[in-house]
């Protein structure tokens, strides 16, 4: 399996890191540590050290509750480090719902959009529409993300009953329209989007039953990194989950899961230890031939 994207053809034959790169003051996990551009490429040198294969730059955070940000600023965050980041030869993520933000970093030469509103928005400005911006522009990856209503109201109204079916039936209608549009599948892969819109419950049953979401037949990329179900599945004796800088650990697990389960990407912060987890994992795969779901 593999997925084909502006500059490269990426092998999923064995699992992928994705490193986060947070462009912003205000993220859940790491706000105001990478705001500006020196600070955001100086961290991702070093997560391609620490054995990142590919990045993925944000400049909007999209936590719970977050305000939406203008155009202006998120352009602003973003393309100073696009336009550095597509000279190292990795592949380069952009993580943005707006139109606008898409053909910019793609007339830069960004290889992958990574949309967490899974193509659905239109221009605010009176131009193309995400899908649009990604038909004119068909040699670009793209990851079709899950979420339930939007980043101010998602946790204040999650998701209700069974999940799996309702998430599989949104990402397979998704691809569809995108092929719709001329994408070929090869360019195509899915994010359950742990953490929008779904409940504590909700979101390890995504974990638990990830082998009918890889029924669709894309490749799968999940994002558990930090999120606030590790949190409360670490919570303290009085009930007080454990905050972001203490779910590293759970971070780990639940990527090395997510990847035994058949994720071929996983989209994290930790990459140092979530790269040697994986390298554990494949000298065990190795040692016995257990190939799981790869």
């Amino acid at each position: 399996m593999r997925w084909k994207t502006t500059r490269f053809d990426i092998a999923l034959d064995e699992p992928r890191v994705m490193g986060i790169v947070n462009v912003t003051p205000d993220s859940f996990s790491d706000g105001g540590r990478h705001a500006d551009a020196t600070a955001a490429l100086r961290h991702a040198e070093q997560l391609l050290k620490d054995g990142a294969d590919m990045l993925d730059i944000g400049g909007e955070s999209t936590r719970p509750g977050a305000p939406p940000l203008p155009l202006e600023d998120e352009l602003a965050r973003v393309l100073p480090v696009v336009r550095e980041a597509v000279r190292w030869q990795v592949p380069v993520s952009v993580d943005t719902y707006k139109p606008e933000v898409m053909a910019a970093v793609l007339e830069l030469g960004a290889d992958i959009i990574n949309d967490i509103w899974g193509l659905r928005r239109t221009s605010s400005t009176g131009g193309p529409s995400a899908l649009e911006v990604v038909r004119h522009h068909q040699a670009c990856g793209v990851c079709l993300m899950h979420m339930h209503r939007d980043p101010q109201t998602m946790q204040l109204a999650p998701m209700e009953g069974d999940v799996v079916p309702q998430v599989l039936l949104f990402l397979e209608q998704a691809a569809q329209a995108l092929q719709g549009q001329g994408v070929p599948r090869n360019r195509i892969v899915l994010d359950p989007g742990i953490g929008f819109g779904k409940t504590v419950a909700q979101n390890f049953s995504l974990l638990a039953r990830q082998d009918e979401l890889l029924a669709a037949g894309y490749p799968l990329m999940v994002g558990w990194s930090r999120k606030s179900s590790l949190g409360a599945a670490l919570a303290d004796a009085e009930g007080q989950p454990a905050p972001p800088a203490a779910r590293g650990t759970a971070s780990v697990a639940a990527a090395l899961l997510a990847v035994e389960r058949g994720a071929r990407i996983v989209r994290v912060h930790d990459v140092r230890e979530t790269a040697e987890a994986l390298a554990v994992w494949r000298a065990a795969r190795v040692e016995t031939g257990t190939p799981g779901n790869y």
